[in-house]
């Protein structure tokens, strides 16, 4: 079984074993497919092309036309006028149906993820907040003794550096993130009755790969996953990821991904902030894991 995550950001393929579910190997590719979106609400030429040279690369790696394929695409689709005819182009030339999901499907395909990488690590998964980052939306799930509450934002790490491209500061983001203060209001006091804050997608693991050593050549997940950050740790890495030579600071972020990083990192901090916590635990399980898992399940109970 593969599954393809064609996000506004990345693209992320896994294959699983049937029986296990275990992943057997992985795929993935920043294409930026939000790029130019906010502006045009289109998905530009350049991110097309992107998809198609990373899609041609994965080809290589799994066998899409045996291989029971499960696609989902996100945020960047369902706001392009343009994403049928995108979607027709990646059929057409690799026979791949991608089916563009709701914000409330990916905040729940996520939490499975999540709540099987909680397991792993021998922690509670039924009460927690858990917020993915993605390159063009952001997710927000809140459970109480497994009983949760979710909300899709339309804002993620593109989508804000675009409308932002000619100058970022806290103040800019600071209004963004409010904007999700009347859905979390609820739940208050949060961080006292969730007890903890689970953060995916590629900003925190990024910066938990970064500050144990791990450039973008030699990330593992392994490593990352389960890595708890304090506000402090993500105010660490912002400086010193500003301060390095784009050279170096890109060994750590990967190629033209340092200004998307950056805004990140500004953007988890006041997502803690608003919710109330000084550390989070980091998962680089997400969205891919969560199809797989939710197929895998419907699967058995057949």
């Amino acid at each position: 079984m593969i599954t393809c995550d064609l996000g506004s950001n990345t693209l992320r393929i896994a294959q699983f074993d049937d029986i296990s579910c275990k992943r057997l190997r992985d795929f993935e590719k920043i294409v930026r497919t939000a790029k130019e979106l906010h502006h045009a609400q289109c998905i530009g030429n350049e991110a097309i092309s992107n998809i198609l040279n990373a899609l041609d690369e994965a080809s290589k790696l799994f066998d899409f036309k045996h291989e029971r394929t499960m696609c989902v695409t996100t945020q960047a689709m369902r706001m392009a006028k343009n994403a049928s005819e995108v979607l027709a182009i990646i059929h057409e030339r690799f026979g791949l149906d991608f089916c563009i999901i709701s914000g409330e499907e990916e905040a729940n395909y996520t939490a499975l993820a999540i709540e099987q990488a909680l397991r792993r690590e021998s922690l509670d998964t039924q009460t927690y907040v858990l917020f993915d980052l993605g390159g063009g939306s952001t997710e927000l799930v809140f459970s109480l003794n497994g009983i949760k509450k979710s909300q899709s934002f339309p804002f993620g790490i593109v989508t804000t550096a675009e409308r932002y491209k000619d100058g970022i500061d806290e103040e800019n983001i600071h209004a963004l993130i409010a904007s999700i203060k009347p859905f979390i209001t609820p739940f208050e006091p949060i961080s006292k009755t969730y007890q903890k804050l689970i953060a995916t997608a590629g900003t925190p693991t990024t910066v938990a790969a970064f500050l144990q050593g791990l450039d973008y050549e030699h990330y593992d997940a392994q490593k990352v996953n389960g890595t708890k950050l304090s506000y402090q740790d993500f105010d660490n890495a912002l400086k010193e990821l500003n301060a390095m030579p784009l050279a170096m600071a890109e060994r750590y972020t990967g190629t033209n991904r340092r200004d998307l990083i950056l805004v990140g990192i500004l953007m988890v901090k006041k997502i803690m902030q608003q919710l109330g916590f000084e550390a989070c635990i980091v998962f680089d399980d997400g969205l891919r894991e969560g199809v797989a898992i939710a197929h895998f399940d419907a699967h058995k109970l057949l």
